[in-house]
């Protein structure tokens, strides 16, 4: 089966080929990133707007790229949600439409689930049950798998996402958005001893998570020093990642003793920072994560997670369906 994959859940547009038998045939992205940037964060109205203008060139560009045509598509996948409803309506459109027109089935994706079973593209050796840690810009979750759509959420957030939290830290540090990316640059020249924040509920048993506390105690340091020099900002750039980081390992090793389960899967935007690549290498060596092209938003996760479950059998009524909230474990185990 060649599915077709259609990401339009924030600030990404991304259109992918992923094939049952061969792979990961192509992908194309564009990210909204400049457009976005001037305003610290995303504005939801714009980021809608650019997808419908993005989206058609795109899947022609992909077409076009891999040499293949609409008409070989067997299933189209989207992502219906949790993300901004605007935006996952565009997406959701198009797949949709095209589905119908070309006589083949759709299937709506779960954002969060897509963004799991990115690191097992192309894995053929890990089976489950293991354990996965989701860190992105709007969820920070720790799963049990037991299989695709098979999920028990252990531990999340109580407040910010980790991602969200490396957003707002680089707006107060005057750094680019996203934050990840920017705060891991200035952190490479920090002086890692400098300063120390708080890894929030590592002093109290259980895998929930918060960063708000972190988030303030950042804040308060970067007003007892200001105005901030280069240094400055490296410094309390180094100690957040430092926390963030570490905090995540804790919960990652928690995970590991509290399920036996050492197999671990690492994914969302988070997943990229090299920082806690190379510290879970070090604590929890069975981790899987996926290529840093694949840890942000993008359609290859889409067509790879819809594909698992059109090859099931599973397949969408006519009516265009999203959710901006959308809890993982109300998924549906797979069939077949």
């Amino acid at each position: 089966m060649l599915i077709l994959g259609i990401e339009t859940s924030c600030d990404e547009t991304g259109v992918a080929l992923y094939d049952t038998d061969a792979g990961l045939v192509a992908e194309s992205l564009y990210s909204q990133v400049d457009l976005h940037a001037r305003y610290g964060g995303v504005v939801p109205e714009l980021a809608s707007r650019d997808h419908i203008q993005k989206i058609s060139p795109l899947l022609t560009e992909l077409l076009d790229r891999a040499e293949r045509r609409l008409a070989d598509l067997d299933g189209v996948a989207f992502t219906a949600g949790p993300g901004l409803v605007g935006a996952l309506l565009v997406g959701a459109t198009v797949g949709r439409s095209l589905a119908y027109g070309l006589g083949i089935p759709a299937i709506g994706v779960h954002h969060m689930e897509a963004h799991l079973l990115a690191p097992l593209i192309g894995v053929d050796d890990l089976e489950p049950p293991f354990a996965a840690l989701l860190v992105s810009g709007g969820h920070s979750q720790i799963v049990r798998v037991d299989g695709v759509g098979r999920y028990t959420m252990l531990g999340e957030s109580l407040d910010d996402a980790a991602g969200e939290a490396f957003d707002k830290t680089a707006k107060m540090l005057g750094l680019s958005y996203p934050g990840g990316p920017a705060i891991a640059r200035a952190a490479e020249s920090g002086n890692p001893g400098r300063f120390r924040f708080p890894r929030p509920m590592t002093d109290r048993p259980g895998l929930d998570m918060s960063f708000s506390g972190l988030k303030t105690s950042t804040l308060n340091t970067v007003r007892e020093h200001s105005p901030l020099d280069e240094q400055d900002t490296a410094d309390i750039a180094r100690a957040f990642e430092d926390a963030v980081v570490e905090t995540l390992v804790i919960k990652c090793k928690r995970t590991v003793a509290a399920t036996g389960l050492e197999d671990f899967v690492i994914a969302g935007g988070v997943a990229a920072n090299r920082r806690l690549r190379a510290r879970l290498a070090e604590e929890l060596p069975r981790t899987i994560y996926a290529p840093p092209a694949l840890c942000t938003d993008n359609g290859a996760m889409i067509a790879y997670a819809g594909a698992l479950r059109l090859a099931a059998g599973e397949r969408d009524d006519l009516a265009i369906k999203t959710r901006a909230r959308w809890p993982m474990d109300e998924l549906d185990g797979l069939v077949g």
